[in-house]
């Protein structure tokens, strides 16, 4: 092993905003914000932070469109499919497609508010 993964940083119009819906959707805690708002991360200590980092010209990806691709995304296991497509909705995601990416690994694809793609993995 050379190192370990600290930060995953993503782009983005409003680091406070999309760190705000990912604090909501995955349970961590806000850990750092810098002065003029242009970073801000979240975690928890046991593993990488996430980081949102200001991009003021952030063109959103238009999945799938290749043209503008999805950039990343994360596949977030629940256990209830219904309920959490109603909280990620409330906290300003949008639908995008329902997907069997992987054999017996059912998904529902939706777009962060910011624009990037997320699967929320789940059993049947």
């Amino acid at each position: 092993m050379i190192g370990r993964l600290r930060t995953i940083a993503i782009d983005c119009p409003d680091p406070a905003a999309l760190a705000g819906f990912y604090s909501e959707l995955l349970g961590l805690p806000v850990t750092y914000e810098n002065a003029d708002d242009s970073w801000v991360e979240i975690g928890d200590g046991d593993g990488p932070h996430l980081a949102f980092q200001l991009a003021p010209d952030h063109r959103p990806p238009a999945w799938p469109d290749p043209e503008r691709p999805q950039q990343m995304h994360f596949d977030i296991r629940v256990d209830d499919i219904d309920a959490a497509e109603d909280r990620v909705v409330a906290l300003g995601a949008t639908p995008l497609a329902r997907a069997h990416d992987a054999p017996g690994v059912p998904s529902r694809v939706y777009a962060d508010p910011a624009g990037h793609p997320f699967c929320l993995e789940f059993t049947e």
